[in-house]
Parts: structure tokens; sequence; C-alpha cells
């Protein structure tokens, strides 16, 4: 189970005090003051709020006072981007990282996270801000991968993307409109592959940071691939290539 802060004050100090919360749970129908300063600083923080039945609320805290409240905690272990840098010079590799640019869904980070572990990559990088963390449900679909994966979280994914560069990194990002396939570029050097958000996809200052745009080919009816389904397909001609 992930940290729970509950009640109202506990809520808000942890917001003020930049906590890493992954999302505040709202016990539906609760409302007043002191709630509608959760939201706003929750908005602020890029937390997401959600609200709750009555039995859903009641398994985050059964036995805390909540106030019709909770923040639910990440729990994992971060790094430094420099440690991740490291873990490719430790194995006598070319560096390979995979960066999630908001990714929300905790079932797609874990996924995505589960792949990277499989596929060799050496490390993931995730925004501090508006995007899933590794919580139980992260975790749960990485099937473990979480424990074994090196992660970083960062303020600024184009800073990051800037800094890798200077280390001798190409960025290439998954786009349905990109301009190469995603099996047509060189893979083996050190490399930095981008995975945008669900639903809007990779933001347009990070685009700008991307020295390749992949595509994968779709020959169906739908427009676009699951990201965590996208990302594999990437990753893992990234391993053929590397591995063979």
């Amino acid at each position: 189970m992930d940290g729970i802060i509950a009640g109202r004050q506990p809520v808000i100090e942890a917001l003020r005090a930049g906590t890493r919360i992954e999302r505040i749970v709202f016990l539906q129908g609760a409302q007043g003051r002191i709630m509608n300063e959760i939201r706003e600083l929750a908005e602020r923080r890029g937390v997401p709020v959600v609200q709750a039945g009555k039995l859903e609320f009641r398994e985050l805290a059964v036995d805390a006072t909540t106030q019709g409240v909770v923040a639910v905690v990440a729990s994992k272990s971060y790094v430094g981007v420099d440690r991740i840098l490291e873990i490719g010079r430790e194995r006598k590799e070319e560096g390979l990282i995979l960066v999630l640019d908001e990714i929300e869904d905790p079932q797609n980070l874990g996924a995505l996270v589960r792949t990277a572990e499989c596929a060799g990559v050496h490390g993931v990088i995730i925004p501090k801000h508006r995007s899933a963390s590794v919580t139980a449900a992260a975790a749960r679909a990485s099937a473990g991968a979480t424990e074994h994966v090196a992660m970083a979280e960062v303020t600024n994914i184009v800073s990051t993307l800037e800094e890798l560069k200077k280390e001798g990194y190409w960025v290439a990002g998954l786009d349905a409109e990109g301009d190469k396939l995603y099996t047509a570029i060189d893979y083996r050097g050190r490399i930095a592959l981008v995975v945008g958000n669900e639903g809007r996809g990779i933001r347009r200052l990070v685009k700008e940071h991307c020295d390749y745009m992949v595509k994968i080919p779709l020959y169906g009816k739908i427009s676009s691939l699951n990201a965590s389904v996208a990302g594999a397909l990437v990753m893992y001609e990234a391993a053929r290539q590397r591995h063979g």
C-alpha cells in the first residue's frame, strides 16, 4: 500500500512542503473552504484530485480520521540522472535511457518500466509534476521491475534532455507524425527514447529538443497505439540492434 496522509490540515501541509503526492482523494460530496484551498494548492502543484464513494474511500484510510480527504504518497526511492549515466558505463555499454513525458496512468508507467528492465534500458526519467509516480498500482503493473530499474525524477524534462545531449546522447521521440520509421534509425550509440502523454503525446518544447521523431506504422482504423505498447516496440528495436 502507498503511504497515506489523512485529514485536511495534514494534506495542506504536505502540499505546502512539496511532498511527492501521487493524487488527492476527496470523499464524494466533501466541500468547504479548506477543501477549496486543497484543490487550489493541488492544481498549482500539478497533483490530480479525484473523488471516491464511501466504500472506495474507506479502503484508502480505514483506520484514520480523514475529514473527507486523503493524499496518496508515492514511496519509490529515486536516483539522480548522474547515477543512470553511471550504470551504462559500469556495464561497458552505450547509454540507453527511457524518458517519459507526463505519462499519467500508473498502469502504463508500470508496463513501460517492466519493458525497460527486460530490454536492458539503463534507467527511466520521469517529471516530478503532472506525471504518474511509482505507487503500488504502478509497481504491480511492472511485475516488480520498479525494484530493479533506476528511476530519476526531474523538475524539467527539457533541461534534462539538454544535459543528456552534452553527455553525447541523441534523443528520439515517438510521435504518430514522425518523419522516420522507428526501425530506420541507429540505436547503437548513446540514445534517449522519449514517450509522451497518453492523450497529448510529447509536448512541443520537448519535441523541439528531439533529434529524431519516429513513428510506428499503423494498418488498421485506430489512429494510435497505447503508450506502453508503442514504447515497448521502440525499446525492443533498440535492444535488437544492440544485442542482435
